[in-house]
């Protein structure tokens, strides 16, 4: 087998591999999603019925999710939801963990679409290196030396679930020009989306 024809078959398969494993890989978590919903809700399923039935767990879980986004859109229900959080407050480690989470979370809802204002460039963590950040709020900082304009950037370090939040000035960060949906695919492919020039545009 000469070298250029195993070149041509190696070139193939790597192309190949590239191109199915994210597709498997996206089909197996969905799957394992789906088992995970379906398993947690069949036990009931099954003492009822006497039997189990694929996917009616998952579909359990599809309407208690709809029925709950109903009752928080509703002025009643916003209430009602608020008192049941105000009572879990009151539990130690739930207290601690699910405003963040729920802040987290928030931010990406469809309700939430201006949370992030734009995506930037930032130095950090130390001078002379740069990250991506999302523009999430402007500050005003009074100090000795004046007033000082500052932005509040969200900078993502584990995909976008988790990340440090850094206040610079605003006149120091590099504008993208990127949409705040180009700067998420930046984020998740872990780089590879960046474009090989990114336009310099004022915010």
């Amino acid at each position: 087998m000469s070298g250029s024809f195993r070149n041509w078959v190696k070139s193939r398969f790597i192309t190949g591999l590239f191109s199915t494993v994210p597709a498997i890989a996206t089909a197996w978590l969905l799957w394992v999603f789906w088992n995970a919903i379906d398993d947690f809700f069949s036990p009931v399923y099954t003492q009822m019925i006497g039997r189990r039935i694929p996917g009616l767990g998952f579909l359990t879980a599809v309407v208690i999710i709809f029925i709950m986004g109903t009752i928080a859109r509703n002025v009643v229900g916003r209430r009602v939801l608020a008192r049941i959080e105000m009572l879990f407050d009151h539990v130690p480690i739930f207290r601690s963990i699910y405003p963040s989470v729920k802040q987290l979370l928030e931010s990406f809802s469809p309700q939430k679409l201006n949370s992030f204002k734009s995506v930037v460039l930032a130095e950090h963590p130390r001078k002379g290196e740069y990250v991506f950040g999302f523009v999430t709020s402007e500050v005003l900082i009074e100090g000795l030396e004046g007033k000082r304009a500052m932005v509040t950037v969200f900078v993502p370090t584990n995909n976008l679930y988790l990340g440090d939040v850094i206040v610079v000035p605003k006149e120091e960060m590099v504008p993208t020009g990127l949409t705040v949906e180009e700067g998420i695919r930046i984020i998740l492919s872990a780089g590879t989306a960046t474009p090989a020039r990114l336009p310099r545009e004022r915010l």
